[in-house]
Parts: C-alpha cells; sequence; structure tokens
C-alpha cells in the first residue's frame, strides 16, 4: 500500500460560460481566483483555478470554459458530487446565501452523521457543504464570505460507478481505507492527510454511462508533496499494470494521468511549485497568464477570451 498520496489536490470539470463560472466561485460561494490561465491542448479556452489564498492543494476546483460545449449527461464513470467543508453550523447562512444567490437544487440532508447542504452548479454540476469536525484550515475571507463561515477546502469527492469493486482496491493500494458505509455508498478516507482526505464510492449498477460535457468533471487529481514522490507513485502504479503517462509539466504542479476501472480519470499532482512561481500571493489570478508554448498568442487571446469581470 502506497503512503505517498495526502488527499485531493484539485478537481476538474466543463463549464460553457466562463464569466458565469468565474461569478459563481468567486461571488457566490467566495472563493478567491487563483490563476488565469489557458488549456494547454486548446489555448483559446481558459483554464480557471479557485481556491483558498494560495491554492492550497485540496481546495483548488478548476474549469475549462468551452463556449457552445453540450451539456453533460450524469451517469456511472464519473465523479458525482465535489463537496467542500465549511464550520459546524453554518448551513443556515449557507441556505439563506445560496438561496439568495439563485444557486439551485438545494437540499438539506445528512450522511454519515454529518450536515450537508446539497446544491447545483451553474452547469447542473453536483456539489455540497459539509459541516466538517475541527477543520484548521485557514479560508479565503475576502470573496464576499466572513470566517466563521468560509469554506475551508475540499471535503470530500464521491465516485459514481456501475461496480465499485475494483476502484476501491485501487483507492486502497493507493493508501486509502474503508471507515464507513451506508446504503451503496462506500467511505474511503486517507490517514494524515491534507484534509481533502475522503473518497465516497457511490455503486449504481443500473444507471446508463455518464456524458462528458458542461457540467461533468473532466477528472480527479490526488496530491504529493513532490516529484520524487510522484515517480514513486508512478512506478508503484505501472508495477500493478496501470497505464500511466509520462511526467507533464502544468506550469504550477507536475501531473500524472491513468483511468481507473470504472472509467474515471485519475491524476496524481505535485504540491510543488505552486500557483505564486509566475505572480506575487497578493495579485493571484489577476493577469492572463499563459503557457511558454502559446506566449505567442497573447494579443490575440486577449481579445478574443471572454471577459471575466471583477
Amino acid at each position: 500500500m502506497l503512503d505517498q498520496i495526502k488527499g485531493l489536490h484539485h478537481v476538474t470539470s466543463m463549464a460553457a460560460d466562463a464569466r458565469q463560472n468565474n461569478d459563481f466561485f468567486t461571488h457566490k460561494l467566495g472563493l478567491r481566483r487563483v490563476k488565469k490561465t489557458v488549456n494547454f491542448d486548446a489555448p483559446d479556452v481558459y483554464h480557471l483555478y479557485y481556491g483558498d489564498e494560495v491554492g492550497t492543494p485540496g481546495s483548488v476546483m478548476t474549469y475549462f470554459p468551452f463556449p457552445n460545449i453540450g451539456k453533460g449527461r450524469h451517469g456511472a464513470g464519473e465523479v458525482g458530487t465535489t463537496a467542500y467543508a465549511v464550520p459546524k453550523g453554518t448551513l443556515p447562512f449557507w441556505t439563506q446565501r445560496l438561496t439568495e444567490q439563485g444557486v439551485t437544487g438545494l437540499k438539506q440532508e445528512t450522511s454519515f452523521g454529518e450536515n450537508r447542504l446539497a446544491f447545483d452548479g451553474p452547469d447542473g454540476d453536483s456539489f455540497a457543504l459539509v459541516e466538517a469536525k475541527a477543520d484548521g484550515r485557514p479560508a479565503w475571507t475576502r470573496g464576499g464570505v466572513a470566517n466563521d463561515e468560509a469554506i475551508r477546502g475540499f471535503h470530500s469527492a464521491s465516485l459514481r460507478l456501475k461496480d465499485g469493486s475494483a476502484t476501491e482496491e485501487l483507492l486502497k493500494f493507493m493508501g486509502y481505507e474503508e471507515v464507513d458505509a451506508a446504503g451503496n455508498v462506500r467511505r474511503l478516507a486517507v490517514k494524515n492527510g491534507n484534509g481533502a482526505d475522503i473518497i465516497d464510492i457511490e455503486s449504481v449498477p443500473g444507471a446508463a454511462f455518464a456524458d462528458l460535457g458542461a457540467g461533468s468533471v473532466h477528472h480527479i487529481a490526488f496530491a504529493v508533496e513532490n516529484r520524487a514522490k510522484q515517480l514513486e507513485v508512478r512506478k508503484a502504479l505501472l508495477d500493478t499494470g496501470y497505464q500511466v503517462t509520462p511526467v507533464i509539466d502544468r506550469d504550477y504542479f507536475w501531473a500524472i494521468y491513468f483511468r481507473t476501472p470504472g472509467g474515471v480519470l485519475f491524476e496524481v499532482a505535485t504540491n510543488e511549485p505552486g500557483f505564486d512561481r509566475d505572480e506575487d500571493t497578493a495579485h493571484l489570478g489577476e493577469a492572463l497568464k499563459l503557457p511558454s508554448q502559446h506566449a505567442h498568442l497573447r494579443e490575440y487571446l486577449e481579445k478574443h477570451l471572454q471577459p471575466l469581470g471583477a
């Protein structure tokens, strides 16, 4: 069993409208946009990152807003709900705030003994706020939500699978342990993680397979401290028979990717070098940052990418 993985690093999804996406995460949820860059493979599409003050691994939601993309269809073989941790007793605040902001799909529920508020993202994405126990991670407090209520980072993510057994075996190999089960959901967690420690495996044998589109998670990333730890994980996965990409430089972290038995795309990403490698912390996410191979497109991109607003 591996011990290098320390919880979630980031979750990356698809969107239809960049401005709407930016408004949802920075204004409605009060997160910080920590990076405004472009898709490595499609530079005419933004890659937007939202998280805490510095984009700490375990707090970062990222998006590819493809103009005119079709709506995704939820089903088996995808990340289901991405859940954020909030302080105890704050769900009434969030219910009122999100209601006033016009957020849809609001539903209070209890899962594994924790109070949750489920809600929809702007493209039908599935989110939840969970009243977490003793979460000491610092919050971003300049997004319109005070420290006493603000999001701390990810709490968990769920995987919606026709048969979760092989993916559960994989996660246990990656260092996760089963800590609870309820109905068709098995909860796994990594010890001594970064706070974003939980993966829920939801078995939905009768569900149709998901179709990727706006509102779909593209991939889910797990955190390792550095490149040396990442190479150890890569070798272990290769030795186990997984087809893993070479290490890829994503400017703010190094990444490897592989497809899981249930169909979900996993990434293992380094905590280094971080989002302040090309911007001062005080100004993260303000300027358009371009990968070196796309630097020559700056004039075109600054004219054609959709303005995000404040």
